[in-house]
């Protein structure tokens, strides 16, 4: 039934309540969702914190490590999608994390030969990772410290 211009039917919702419900929701569900920021892995990585100088060297605006760096403990330097270490350079050409471990797929070169190898990081902090080998459960590695700047 009609009466003075008004048509019969279900109530209309106003725009604005129906935005503040839209925001309330997004906001609810968003809440405790985790971040997905990714895992800060670049940088000089060292076995000892202490021998970092000694371990890391600055050739132009590249750092490498020293000739003597695997006598103090050894280390290796993420930079981007590179990885260096003492005796191989690698290209990361995957990277995935799970919860506090990321998983790398690098090409990596030697002066004798290239290969893929597949590794990984649990963080443990900002600063402390373990480095470990996802196809060799029984290789076990030390901790690796971030080098100061």
């Amino acid at each position: 039934m009609l009466m003075d211009g008004l048509t019969a039917g279900p109530p209309r919702r106003s725009s604005v309540a129906v935005a503040a419900f839209l925001v309330w929701m997004v906001a609810v569900l968003t809440a405790g969702a985790p971040s997905a920021r990714a895992a800060d892995i670049t940088g000089a990585w060292a076995t000892d914190v202490r021998a970092c100088d000694k371990i890391f060297q600055k050739k132009g605006n590249v750092l490498t490590l020293t000739n003597r760096s695997d006598t103090l403990g050894g280390g290796f330097v993420i930079d981007g999608t590179e990885i260096r270490g003492k005796t191989a350079n690698c290209k990361i050409k995957n990277r995935r994390e799970d919860g506090d471990v990321v998983y790398l797929l690098a090409a990596c070169a030697t002066d004798i030969m290239l290969s893929d190898v597949e590794m990984a990081l649990k963080v443990i902090d900002k600063d402390r990772v373990s480095r470990f080998f996802p196809g060799l459960p029984d290789v076990e590695s030390p901790d690796y410290y971030r080098c100061p700047r």
